[in-house]
């Protein structure tokens, strides 16, 4: 076979097995086995020696075990749905083959009587005699009873044995593929193959080495996969010649010195860093990542600014019609005295959605604010420039590159993230865009003050509350889940509602993701108009929307969130001038664990260092953001374990692009491992 017929092998649908059918292919599929290459991803998770013979006196109950018996009388009753036995012995005792929905004829040839036999199963145990139901291996020689069998974590339906026999069709007719790897990288793994590692990691005695050369080399293949389809997006959008735009920085300079605050060092090395890639030729593809509060959206409004006077449009998207409300009301209280400024709306009327669609196409409308809405078919711009997306949309590679596309030749992309992301997944995530970082806060922000206070102290906080409103100011309570539970012990935002509204009645709003969206937004938007004091909600208050005026933020069940998210969540108050405060509220049983998480955010506000330790104590694959993402998971590679592997497929990517190396030996790689339509096209 050559190495396209190797490569098509493997992604060939499961029905290509022997043994695999449409049944046990939908099986499979429930598990995310979707492919050939699919399989070899699900790893044993122990396994079973049968190669070890007992005695039937030396059997233990519920474990697999093998033993050499003499079958000596076969009991098939008539009655239909009774169970076929067979009465075996050894010198040392007695022990029954059960079979369910076996013939007859069948069993006779397996079990012959008076003809020592081996059986292998999980032994159970019936009216004082062994017995096994439904033997997985009978051979007339213990011998051809593999020693070591692997076992899996199935879906019903499918059985061990089903399952050893199918991964052994594909270990048997694994291809071996042309090396994509220098030598150079090689050695780093003992210049083990591909082809051999496969073979290693399926083997039982090598369940759990994790640092093995096999284990190393496939987990490198993973991420190095992950980074080489990055950089092809890269390229191609640095290909694409755009129109310069020309910016006007005396009008820029004069929009920041009118501001009522001064830019950070960062937030000006930011802004200049956008801007280099707006007066270029090159397409704009630029991730602004940035903490909560770090002053991301006034560097995309001068950003905006800049584009608009270069004689652009501009779009800017975010996930909620409240958010892109008070991006809409923000900008046009900083830039309404220049642009033309718009929201569109679902709440809009029909009259006046035509107006605003109309004059979007005529470029009547400099800059608009909306929803993914705004990116629909309908939606004709005239000459648009930037587009600016919010992170919360958790775009993909893929959505990212079309959104890229739609805005045409001249259109630049920055999407802004409020999510810190440990270094080794900056990569992985967003490896296709270049990156900005904004780590300074702005002067006039405060630290939030962060305490830890027992449950059982609720008056000291209700009496702190009291006074805080007494002050003019509003709360966060924040409750892990909606209704009571009799299987979980968390407190309930319904129960803290009804808790709170009788000691601050008529002050006290409820908001959980039961809430329709219509109600949402007139909760949140009666808050910031301030007619409520305490609003309480689970966690999807995290969503960037801004309160000035809210600077209390009270955790319950703290321990039970990870602390990426607590610190997204404690973000949502400090956003004006007034000191703020965080309560985390847990019970009084404290894992090590959560106390550890507790006290980093205790002594930190820093959300780069909260997410790398969020990371440690948990593993990424909760990290915020993350798994709701749907961006993939590794299947062997962890940005901790491996964190050597993630900084030695960045560095290999930075040398391959920096002597523009012919890239086409990782064609089978990149196809394999992420199966992106974005490369389809790579010769």
């Amino acid at each position: 076979m050559n190495n396209k017929k190797n490569f098509n092998y493997l992604l060939s649908d499961l029905t290509k097995l022997k043994g695999v059918g449409n049944k046990i292919s939908n099986l499979l599929k429930k598990k995310k086995i979707n492919t050939i290459f699919d399989l070899l991803w699900k790893l044993p998770k122990s396994y079973t020696d049968r190669g070890i013979s007992s005695k039937i006196k030396d059997l233990r109950i519920s474990e697999l075990q093998t033993v050499n018996v003499v079958p000596y009388k076969y009991n098939f009753p008539r009655i239909r749905n009774l169970p076929n036995k067979v009465l075996c012995k050894d010198e040392t005792g007695n022990l029954d083959c059960i079979f369910f929905n076996s013939y007859e004829g069948y069993i006779r040839k397996i079990l012959p009587i008076g003809k020592e036999v081996a059986i292998s199963g999980k032994i159970g145990h019936f009216k004082n005699r062994y017995q096994i139901i439904n033997p997985q291996y009978v051979s007339e020689n213990s011998s051809l009873i593999e020693a070591k069998h692997n076992q899996y974590s199935l879906t019903e339906g499918i059985t061990e044995k089903m399952y050893n026999k199918i991964i052994k069709q594909v270990i048997k007719d694994l291809p071996k593929l042309d090396e994509w790897h220098s030598k150079e990288i090689l050695e780093n793994f003992n210049n083990i193959s591909w082809y051999d590692s496969i073979n290693e990691l399926h083997k039982p005695e090598n369940i759990g080495k994790y640092n093995s050369s096999f284990y190393q080399r496939l987990a490198f293949d993973e991420i190095f996969s992950s980074y080489l389809v990055h950089s092809e997006v890269r390229k191609k959008i640095k290909k694409i010649k755009k129109k310069e735009k020309i910016l006007d920085y005396v009008k820029q300079d004069y929009l920041i010195s009118k501001l009522d605050f001064k830019l950070t060092k960062d937030q000006l090395k930011v802004l200049n860093e956008i801007n280099k890639d707006l007066s270029s030729n090159q397409k704009m593809f630029r991730l602004l990542q940035g903490d909560v509060g770090s002053g991301k959206t006034i560097i995309a409004l001068i950003s905006a600014l800049n584009v608009i006077n270069s004689g652009f449009q501009v779009a800017v998207m975010a996930p909620t019609e409240i958010l892109a409300k008070q991006h809409f009301n923000l900008a046009k209280k900083i830039l309404g005295s220049f642009l033309k400024i718009e929201l569109l709306s679902s709440k809009s009327e029909y009259k006046e959605k035509k107006r605003i669609l109309n004059n979007l196409s005529s470029h009547k409308i400099n800059l608009i604010f909306g929803t993914h809405s705004i990116f629909q078919k309908r939606v004709e711009f005239k000459n648009l420039g930037l587009i600016i997306i919010d992170e919360q949309h958790k775009f993909g590679v893929n959505q990212r590159k079309m959104l890229s596309d739609k805005g045409g030749v001249d259109c630049d992309v920055l999407l802004m993230s409020a999510t810190p992301i440990p270094r080794t997944l900056t990569m992985t995530i967003y490896g296709d865009m270049d990156l900005s970082i904004i780590r300074e806060k702005p002067n006039e922000r405060k630290d939030i003050q962060t305490y830890t206070k027992l449950e059982s102290k609720i008056n000291d906080i209700i009496k702190f509350i009291k006074k805080e409103i007494r002050l003019g100011n509003q709360v966060f309570w924040v409750c892990p889940i909606i209704e009571r539970s009799k299987k979980i012990n968390h407190t309930s935002a319904i129960a803290k509602f009804e808790f709170l509204k009788k000691i601050f009645p008529k002050k006290v709003a409820l908001l959980h993701g039961k809430t329709n969206q219509d109600e949402k937004d007139l909760i949140l938007n009666n808050f910031l108009k301030r007619n409520y004091d305490i609003l309480v909600s689970t966690t999807i208050i995290e969503v960037g929307i801004d309160f000035p005026n809210a600077n209390i933020i009270i955790i319950e069940d703290a321990n039970k969130f990870g602390l990426s998210q607590l610190h997204q969540l404690r973000g949502r108050v400090g956003r004006g001038k007034k000191q703020s405060s965080c309560i985390l509220m847990f019970k009084s049983t404290l894992t090590e664990n959560a106390k550890k998480r507790l006290k980093i955010l205790k002594e930190s506000n820093d959300g780069f260092k909260i997410s790398e330790e969020d990371m440690k104590l948990r593993g990424y694959g909760d990290i915020l953001g993350f798994k709701q993402s749907g961006i993939k998971t590794f299947k062997l590679a962890d940005p901790i374990l491996n964190e050597n592997l993630f900084n030695l497929a960045e560095k290999e990517i930075k040398r391959i692009e920096n002597n523009n190396e012919d890239i086409s030996r990782f064609k089978t790689l990149m196809k394999l491992y992420d199966q992106a339509d974005i490369i389809n096209d790579i010769a």
